[in-house]
């Protein structure tokens, strides 16, 4: 399977909110760390079970969905392409940041989502779209089983994933889908780790490169394009 790249926001590799993220995840995407011990008094052992995926996507808000290159397009153009667009556009608010279950799993989503944050994440959307390679019938078909509304999936067939433009919502996932039983030690254990750092405003200074080299294998952080810059 071909390699795949993401266009994520993430916070600066030493900032405070990302190396909690990476405890708590066990692995840091950024250069490879991973992490042994309890967190918030949950065992790790535990922890990891619940955060597989999230574990192996590495901490982030997706921007623009991972995706393979199109023919004709290399990574050294993504990366010029991002370098342009990260140059013509300034750092948008988030705002502070909630931990709330969307779907079954916990998350860090802003306390108002503002429109402006919506528009942010469309352009990047449409901005790198010819880059993206069609997705293959399996793919499809694996998207529209979990269960997509009309719009939804005409969102998926433009443009590769269904949650853009008016279906996107800004969140940076900390676990896997929970079950009912384990959801109020992990949320407990998720508001006194991350607690400290929510009492502050969050800014989409940048935009994250990440890549998987196969499709089994985690994603890893390989590149920053500071807004603005």
């Amino acid at each position: 399977m071909p390699e795949r790249f993401a266009i994520y926001y993430a916070p600066e590799a030493i900032d405070t909110l990302w190396e909690r993220a990476a405890t708590w995840l066990g692995r840091d995407a950024a250069d490879g760390d991973t992490f042994d011990g309890p967190v918030a008094g949950i065992d790790r052992s535990r922890l990891l079970n619940l955060t597989q995926s999230a574990n192996h996507y590495g901490f982030h808000a997706t921007i623009k969905a991972p995706m393979i290159l199109a023919e004709g397009t290399d990574l050294d153009q993504l990366k010029a392409g991002l370098a342009e667009f990260a140059g013509r556009h300034e750092p948008v608010s988030i705002g502070r940041l909630k931990i709330e279950l969307l779907g079954g799993f916990l998350a860090l989503i802003p306390e108002t989502q503002t429109e402006a944050l919506t528009d942010f994440a469309g352009r990047v959307v449409e901005a790198f779209d010819d880059m993206r390679a069609p997705m293959t019938p399996k793919d499809r078909e694996q998207r529209i089983a979990k269960g997509l509304t009309p719009r939804q999936i005409e969102l998926l067939d433009g443009y590769g994933y269904p949650y853009v433009f008016e279906e996107f919502r800004f969140h940076m996932t900390l676990t896997d889908r929970l079950a009912e039983d384990d959801r109020p030690a992990i949320r407990s254990a998720a508001e006194t780790w991350f607690g400290p750092l929510l009492d502050r405003d969050v800014m989409l200074d940048r935009l994250t490169l990440f890549h998987q080299s196969e499709r089994e294998r985690p994603f890893n952080r390989i590149a920053d394009y500071p807004l603005g810059s």
